[in-house]
């Protein structure tokens, strides 16, 4: 278990997870294209200087579990777990009530967080602040088992769609792409299909679900963190059959982007293009297949603990840093290859959440719902006469 290891094996664990990336003198010279593994097991392609950044963050991840464990050895293994604070109005009830220690916990907790969780405690730290583990204290110990006996061999269009998609999730990963990873990695969609039937399943879940077995190890586990992922952090009806979530917050994001970024708004207005082109992906699989694995897993560091408006932080993030190259452009084609571009090789996940959360300003999770309550509406009204659109066409067919 991971309480009963000392300081010191945790120490030699973290730095094993972190070999220092040596390119070739010949590579150095020429500068050429490298391609490596990086902590999760994925080829990554990048230059040297691409090299240089992920060997900076990776001793700043160093630094940044000493932090923890001094924590850990001062306050007690789960200090994280004390009584947090999630809003202005409790700042000001703990003020006037004294409660100091709680405000300066949840204040800590915050800005550890965002500086990142450490490999080596992140599964055990997410599992417990995102409200996983508390969802699992409810049903009997036994609930995943048994609920993978019951749907095993069972036939079902997500069953299929899944079947289907397995061979495609993270191709040439050495253990997603195996028989052993693909068999864990349908286990938990398929029971999660058959527990939540109005999603059932929907492309993108594949990738979330993949990089969550990589992180939290066991099947169970990653089952749970998928379960209140869907049923707690995001915004309802994200994976359902019309994608109205999805479409709900690509609607609020547009709106925020025109507020917090309106010269590139306007810019991508007046090319005609729709921001759903890149960030329907980046809702729906939650940047795991645009942004490098250990960049993503930061942004997740944060979203379990701050909640769905971290999407929309990131993602106007990344407009923001583009802006000079953006506003250059005259193609929709020349938007998504920097977008593109930019996402792939964002190796410094210090450089994107500090444009996300220090450059962009508040967008707190209360404006963001009242966005939603405005656009919700209209997408219904949209899905609706789509509906009927096609329901005409299949008459007309007949």
């Amino acid at each position: 278990m991971l309480g009963a290891r000392s300081k010191t094996d945790l120490a030699l664990e973290l730095q094993a997870q972190f070999p220092i990336l040596r390119p070739s003198i010949h590579t150095r010279r020429a500068n050429l294209t490298v391609k490596f593994q990086d902590l999760y097991g994925f080829t990554v392609e990048g230059n040297v200087d691409d090299v240089n950044v992920l060997n900076e963050v990776r001793e700043k991840v160093r630094q940044q579990a000493r932090v923890w464990w001094i924590l850990e050895a001062s306050k007690g293994a789960n200090w994280y777990l004390q009584p947090q604070v999630s809003s202005i109005s409790e700042v000001i009830v703990l003020k006037s009530s004294l409660k100091l220690s709680t405000l300066a916990n949840s204040i800590t907790l915050k800005k550890l967080i965002r500086k990142g969780i450490p490999p080596v405690l992140r599964p055990k730290v997410w599992f417990s602040l995102s409200g996983a583990a508390k969802k699992k204290s409810t049903v009997p110990e036994s609930y995943y088992n048994d609920l993978t006996k019951a749907v095993d061999g069972k036939v079902t269009p997500a069953t299929r769609q899944i079947d289907h998609d397995l061979p495609r999730t993270f191709p040439g990963h050495p253990w997603l792409d195996t028989p052993e990873g693909h068999s864990a990695l349908r286990r938990v969609l398929v029971g999660y299909s058959f527990r939540d039937s109005d999603v059932g399943y929907c492309q993108g879940l594949n990738y979330v679900a993949a990089l969550l077995l990589l992180v939290m190890k066991t099947e169970e586990d990653a089952f749970w963190m998928l379960a209140v992922l869907l049923e707690n952090v995001l915004v309802s009806d994200c994976y359902t059959n019309n994608l109205s979530g999805c479409h709900v917050e690509q609607r609020v994001f547009k709106d925020l982007l025109a507020k917090k970024c309106p010269r590139i708004a306007a810019h991508l207005e007046a090319l005609e293009f729709d921001v759903c082109l890149v960030a329907t992906e980046w809702f729906l699989c939650l940047f795991s297949k645009s942004l490098p694995s250990e960049t993503t897993l930061r942004v997740w560091d944060v979203l379990f603990y701050e909640g769905a408006k971290v999407l929309f932080h990131v993602a106007l993030a990344i407009f923001k840093m583009k802006e000079d190259e953006l506003l250059l452009t005259h193609q929709v084609g020349d938007i998504i290859n920097i977008l593109q571009r930019t996402t792939h090789h964002l190796f410094d996940p210090d450089e994107l959440l500090t444009v996300a959360f220090d450059k962009i300003g508040f967008v707190t999770t209360n404006t963001i719902s009242k966005q939603r309550k405005k656009q919700e509406p209209e997408v219904m009204k949209e899905l609706d006469q789509r509906l009927r659109r096609l329901n005409s066409l299949r008459i007309d067919d007949k």
